[in-house]
């Protein structure tokens, strides 16, 4: 090594951007107006994906790309727990034709898409920041998603953007940001949803232990697995009820954890964003009348990274407020 070598300034880290195909979708099909083809089919969830999606390349410059999608089979963790989203309203038809359409345009434009029965999006996406933070040390994963149970993934190489106001506002969470807003690090997620349960997937976690509760928990003893090995110093009806609903939280905890272990691999070539298929995207966009998509993916806005690597580098530290951050 070269006595000089260590003020050499590192590479600049790869972006890995990955979407939670439904999830964005379900939030672009209820903040948009209703938006119509040609056919008079309703196109206000594929138009604020795509919006969405163009927006991401265009101010992240990411050299990869992809999209997970959950599946309509039963997941591993229906097995666990029967009642496990029992409770969700089925799919409006209106969302579901929708999704198919952004599917098959992902697909014509070689955009990568990952599913697989069993397992949900969290799972596969969980799964791709696993591979890629092991196997590609210089590759930061940016997950984009209004899924709060994904900022269990945040850490050092791991950020997530989720919308806020619709799909334009967005924040950025590094594990700080996680911290500031929720006064839990990331991991702990799955500690406070094992003692709080999760109404919206219909599991219990411990009766009679709320998110105030949980949180003060949580902060003391830092694990659910210490908070256990310390009932005895609890006050006494905290204790009982840990003691009470041991085996419901621990199921619970099951549930809420996203798996890292999925039967996927990801080839980060593979997501290339340079391997995007333009002329398909503005076919699909002309076909659907999306003259504002067309206008943007033809602009000097939606550029290539070989012509927008210096414009980047000057701009990243001052677009998107923390997003200039990664």
């Amino acid at each position: 090594m070269k006595s000089g070598s260590r003020e050499e300034k590192p590479h600049r880290l790869n972006k890995l951007i990955v979407i939670d195909g439904f999830a964005i979708l379900h939030r672009a099909y209820h903040a948009l107006p209703p938006l119509k083809s040609k056919e008079g089919k309703l196109t206000n969830a594929v138009y604020g994906f795509f919006s969405m999606l163009l927006k991401l390349i265009n101010d992240l410059k990411p050299e990869y790309i992809t999209v997970c999608f959950d599946r309509p089979k039963p997941t591993f963790r229906s097995a666990l727990y029967v009642g496990y989203q029992a409770h969700r309203p089925e799919m409006e038809s209106d969302l579901s034709l929708q999704i198919e359409l952004v599917h098959d345009a992902l697909k014509d434009s070689k955009i990568k898409i990952f599913e697989l029965d069993g397992y949900e999006a969290d799972d596969l996406i969980g799964t791709i920041a696993n591979q890629v933070v092991k196997a590609k040390k210089n590759t930061q994963v940016i997950i984009v998603s209004g899924d709060r149970d994904l900022l269990q993934l945040v850490n050092s190489h791991v950020f997530m953007i989720a919308p806020i106001t619709g799909i334009t506002k967005m924040i950025f969470f590094d594990t700080e940001k996680v911290s500031e807003k929720y006064g839990l690090k990331p991991h702990q997620f799955i500690d406070y949803k094992a003692l709080v349960g999760d109404p919206s997937d219909n599991y219990p976690g411990v009766s009679g232990i709320g998110p105030k509760t949980a949180s003060d928990l949580i902060g003391k003893y830092k694990t659910f697995e210490n908070i256990y090995k310390n009932l005895a110093d609890l006050p006494q009806k905290i204790g009982i009820k840990l003691a009470q609903d041991a085996e419901q939280a621990a199921l619970a905890k099951k549930l809420a954890t996203i798996a890292i272990d999925a039967p996927i691999k990801i080839k980060v070539e593979e997501c290339s964003t340079d391997r995007i298929d333009k002329k398909e995207l503005l076919k699909f966009f002309e076909k659907l009348g999306f003259k504002s998509l067309i206008e943007r993916i033809n602009s000097k806005n939606v550029q290539s990274k070989e012509t927008t690597k210096k414009e980047s580098s000057k701009k990243q530290n001052k677009e998107n407020g923390q997003l200039g951050l990664l």
